[in-house]
């Protein structure tokens, strides 16, 4: 569905974490990879700045600049030094009243907490797997193996590992103990679907499209404990489950599991309360699509699933950020109220 906002009337910040502490090499790779959205923003028209953000002092660095004059890009993880502090950015950034891509700061929170989110999809009728939370290790009948235990605050896969499917109550409690010695936070156990796993972008406001479906293929791997998503999956080139785990797109699915597929994730992105883009992940068992989890501010690097998916749709990279910056700007004051 096209936007009728031109690119060139609409300045954009873009603002990007950038930790001193982080070593040399992982400040090249983001200044890397924000400077390739910012030059592809700019490329369809956008008048773009970059804003590091290497410190939690958002309202000094953004100062020089008018809210009332530019779009901010929030492609923030974090505030330096901070963890667990996605939402404080955006929280800022509504403090100073920025509009801003991507989920307000109470979606950020609530997309945070895995418990939360659980119960919302409980309570909404989407199907998700069973589970239960522990913020100790006890035997209290859990019955369902094998299973996946996740830390219940943490994001991007951190502390997902093969070690996290369990076959056994005695498997099961030492994971949990792990995990909340370890991050010191209670541990949530899961039916682990041992199926097909779809990430699926969707985009919009009020008329949300989905994107052509991806599927992570684990067909490389015999042992059940390494058909999983891991943190060394999407972070530490070289390992198995790095270079193993291919990505096939579109994901192989009829129009009944499109459809199906599609009910689920839109139902999902506005049950979370995401907003402009977003992704859901989802594993299939017995014709049941059970949503794993949701995530506003999905990563929108070139080659993430939702840049490729939107690639595939026919978008440019520019494009993939244009679109996202214009959906936010229907909430800005100016060119919300120029439509």
């Amino acid at each position: 569905m096209p936007i009728d906002i031109d690119p060139r009337d609409v300045p954009v910040l873009l603002l990007y974490n950038l930790d001193p502490s982080w070593t040399v090499r992982e400040r090249e790779e983001v200044t890397a990879a924000s400077s390739q959205l910012e030059q592809a923003i700019s490329a369809v028209g956008h008048p773009t700045t970059l804003v590091p953000l290497l410190s939690d002092e958002i309202a000094d660095i953004l100062r020089p600049y008018d809210p009332c004059s530019h779009i901010v890009f929030n492609w923030c993880e974090s505030i330096p030094g901070v963890p667990h502090s996605e939402p404080l950015v955006a929280w800022n950034l509504e403090l100073q009243d920025f509009v801003f891509t991507g989920a307000s700061s109470a979606a950020l929170t609530l997309s945070g907490d895995k418990y939360r989110v659980k119960r919302i999809l409980d309570e909404t009728g989407i199907p998700t797997p069973e589970w239960r939370l522990y913020d100790e290790p006890k035997a209290d009948g859990w019955d369902i193996f094998p299973a996946i235990v996740k830390p219940v605050n943490e994001h991007g896969s951190e502390g997902i590992t093969r070690e996290s499917v369990v076959k056994t109550e005695a498997e099961l409690l030492k994971r949990v103990a792990y995990l909340v010695e370890t991050y010191d936070q209670p541990a949530l156990v899961e039916d682990f679907i041992d199926g097909r796993e779809f990430h699926v972008s969707v985009w919009g406001n009020g008329q949300i499209e989905m994107l052509p479906p991806a599927e992570m293929d684990f067909s490389l791997f015999d042992e059940v404990e390494d058909r999983v998503c891991t943190y060394d999956s999407k972070f530490v080139p070289g390992s198995q489950h790095y270079e193993d785990i291919e990505m096939i797109l579109p994901a192989p699915l009829n129009e009944d599991e499109i459809q199906t597929v599609e009910e689920i994730c839109k139902a999902a992105y506005t049950a979370i309360g995401c907003r402009d883009y977003g992704r859901i992940d989802l594993r299939s068992r017995g014709g049941v699509y059970y949503v794993l989890d949701v995530n506003p501010n999905a990563d929108i690097s070139q080659d993430a699933s939702l840049s490729s998916a939107a690639e595939f749709a026919g978008y440019s990279y520019g494009e993939i950020g244009s679109r996202i910056i214009r959906l936010a700007a229907k909430r800005h004051p100016v060119w919300g109220e120029r439509r």
